[in-house]
């Protein structure tokens, strides 16, 4: 299967930004792009920086101008995409949620991130109610596909539950960076974490991995602190963990890439970690502390 990422920086002006990602879909559907993966919260700025209740106006329903828009595109190209929208599901009542459109722009399925940070710089937890459809794989055209969303990539458990319910890829809309005054030896240690840690949801269940993040700097609104620096680094991981194709950590780029899907079977043979876990012994993970 052909799939697309879109790594784009953005800008306080939501229409430059759609306008940007129709062009770049348009472009990796050029390619023959079957799949397209946006970013976390693709349409603005990454607006958590902040605790700043005027925010809540940027928020949409689900169906809504998002899903509309985006989907007379998947229509017309013929492509299946995730969306990453700040959802409106009732009065005083958001989530972060992506959302899968089939190729004839109709809604396949929904995820609500399940895990919400509160770091400085990423004051989640003001935005945010958590997810509550669980970890369910979305079925499309295209395959039983896993959503889960940037502070989700974090959680072993997350990945497995997808992987057990059948996910054939596992995939994560992202926004994460370095805060300026962080050292170099820092901020290298947080993005090799944050790889590593994917690429090894990848090994523990032999399926691909797609991260894809947003790039380029965004000011602090508050000036408390001196910004986000988005490192991009998208990629897709094999079932081996091995990164298959990536991107800069500078730059917008598209990025298409054809994925063997059926290198899952003969890995998950070579290494039947499944077959080997103990559901007999793992009682204890559903404790907050043992």
């Amino acid at each position: 299967m052909k799939i697309a990422l879109i790594q784009q920086s953005n800008t306080a002006d939501h229409a430059s930004n759609l306008a940007k990602l129709e062009k770049n879909i348009r472009e990796v559907a050029s390619q023959g792009a079957e799949l397209v993966v946006l970013q976390e919260l693709h349409n603005g700025l990454y607006f958590c920086q902040t605790e700043d209740v005027s925010v809540f106006d940027q928020a949409e329903t689900i169906p809504g101008p998002s899903t509309e828009l985006f989907g007379k595109l998947a229509a017309e190209h013929g492509v299946v995409l995730v969306l990453s929208l700040f959802e409106k599901r009732a009065p005083g009542l958001y989530h972060n949620t992506a959302v899968m459109l089939e190729k004839d722009g109709t809604i396949a399925g929904m995820y609500r991130k399940m895990h919400i940070p509160d770091d400085p710089a990423y004051y989640e937890k003001f935005y945010f109610t958590p997810g509550d459809l669980g970890f369910e794989p979305i079925q499309t055209s295209v395959g039983k596909l896993g959503v889960l969303i940037c502070w989700d990539q974090w959680y072993p458990e997350a990945a497995r539950l997808m992987a057990l319910a059948g996910a054939e890829i596992l995939i994560y809309p992202t926004a994460i960076g370095w805060e300026s005054t962080d050292t170099t030896e820092e901020k290298e240690r947080q993005r090799d974490a944050w790889i590593t840690v994917q690429r090894s949801h990848a090994v523990a269940n032999g399926i691909p991995v797609i991260s894809c993040n947003r790039v380029g700097y965004e000011a602090d609104p508050s000036g408390i602190t001196k910004g986000i620096q988005f490192w991009g680094t998208s990629f897709i991981a094999g079932p081996q963990g091995e990164i298959l194709t990536k991107t800069s950590d500078k730059k917008d780029e598209n990025l298409v890439f054809d994925l063997d899907l059926n290198r899952t079977e003969t890995v998950r043979r070579w290494w039947p970690f499944f077959r080997d876990r103990r559901i007999d012994a793992y009682h204890d993970l559903i404790k907050r502390w043992k």
